[in-house]
């Protein structure tokens, strides 16, 4: 597999299993800083917006066990606005190390629902981020490496680097 764009190099994904994607990008920033920057709306606002021209304006998260979250994206494509929505629920939190959750999108482009686990590793004032999406079969995690996914998140990850390494 290949990083896209600006990020080639920063974002390293594999797959490690057949039903398993994972990303990983260490950022130049103790690891509260990026945890704080992945379970903050008014810092995620800043950062998961994916490729140029996306908005993010729903950003709710619940952070705690139990706890939802929601993320709606918007882009206006030629005057014609487009939406995609994302929610999920925690099930497990480790601050700042660790956080699980599920994954589902408003309108499904794949079956069922992936578990996503947020990994921080902090080692000499830098953190790497480990991202672990399981899916629920080989087919749908196939389909997912198809899609901009890794695109979108490279570019969110160098804002959120951008953000975490100035603070």
């Amino acid at each position: 597999m290949t990083n896209a764009g600006a990020s080639r190099g920063k974002l390293q994904v594999s797959t490690p299993s057949e039903r398993v994607i994972v990303m990983t990008r260490v950022f130049n920033a103790p690891r509260r800083l990026v945890f704080d920057a992945l379970t903050k709306p008014e810092l995620v606002k800043q950062w998961l917006l994916g490729p140029p021209g996306w908005s993010m304006p729903v950003c709710e998260i619940d952070l705690r066990v139990g706890g939802a979250y929601r993320f709606v994206w918007r882009k206006d494509p030629g005057g014609k606005e487009a939406n995609m929505g994302i929610s999920g629920v925690f099930r497990e939190i480790l601050a700042p190390e660790r956080f699980v959750a599920t994954e589902r999108f408003d309108d499904p482009w794949y079956e069922g629902e992936a578990i996503t686990t947020n990994q921080l590793v902090e080692q000499g004032g830098k953190t790497t981020l480990t991202l672990t999406i399981l899916y629920e079969s080989r087919a749908i995690r196939d389909a997912v490496l198809k899609t901009p996914m890794e695109e979108g998140l490279g570019v969110s990850y160098d804002r959120l680097a951008a953000l975490v390494e100035k603070a």
